[in-house]
């Protein structure tokens, strides 16, 4: 907020300190004036937005969960965000790589919900890989659960830093809104499953989403 407030007064001040007949005569001082005010709105606008979402998924995470379940094949779900979100991953030079179950894995869930949770680990993976990369996701069967796993080629989480990753407000990121995890926690649990993650520095990050496999 303080950051919007500065900004706009700058505005503000560029705006004013010349009648319109000055900056008529001087069109060289007006484009500069202009050139600055809109850099300055960008900055505003870009910490709206990013305050915007901060409250947003604040909102989300003291919200009630409550599921709007269906029947759904993981499978088929991995499939339909990998397709969203491949032109995201090509436009940073990430290789998205699929190793698939070979049957259906049908789970009881809310569909939007755990979109949610799929495309913020991508996008995770994608900030901690920066403009290269592999973005892996596999499914798999263990015993009654559907097994989702996300990995990267990032720069990975230090061990210090791991336990604390679904904490309220965390971030690694000076930019991030600390909701983001969790919120996916909170979704994964709702549906009475596990989210867990491990991380190599320097080589990668892995996450493990399981799932109850809806009974025949």
């Amino acid at each position: 907020l303080s950051i919007i407030k500065i900004n706009l007064k700058l505005i503000s001040e560029d705006l004013k300190c010349s009648d319109a007949d000055e900056l008529g005569k001087d069109a060289e001082r007006a484009n500069r004036m202009f050139t600055r005010a809109l850099r300055k709105i960008a900055v505003v606008e870009k910490e709206t937005d990013r305050l915007e979402q901060i409250l947003n998924g604040f909102l989300r995470y003291i919200g009630k969960t409550e599921l709007q379940q269906a029947s759904v094949d993981i499978n088929s779900l991995i499939g339909d965000m990998v397709d969203f979100y491949s032109a995201q991953a090509h436009s940073h030079s990430i290789i998205i790589r699929q190793q698939l179950y070979e049957k259906p894995l049908v789970c009881r869930v809310d569909v939007d919900m755990l979109k949610q949770v799929i495309l913020n680990l991508f996008i995770n993976a994608q900030q901690a890989m920066g403009n290269s990369g592999e973005l892996i996701i596999r499914t798999d069967r263990q015993k009654k659960d559907a097994v989702i796993q996300i990995s990267d080629t990032g720069s990975g989480i230090a061990p210090d830093k791991l336990p604390k990753i679904f904490d309220v407000y965390y971030s690694s990121r000076p930019q991030g809104s600390g909701l983001g995890l969790p919120t996916a926690k909170k979704i994964i649990e709702a549906h009475n499953g596990t989210i867990s993650v491990n991380s190599d520095l320097g080589k990668g990050t892995l996450f493990t989403i399981r799932l109850p496999i809806q009974n025949k």
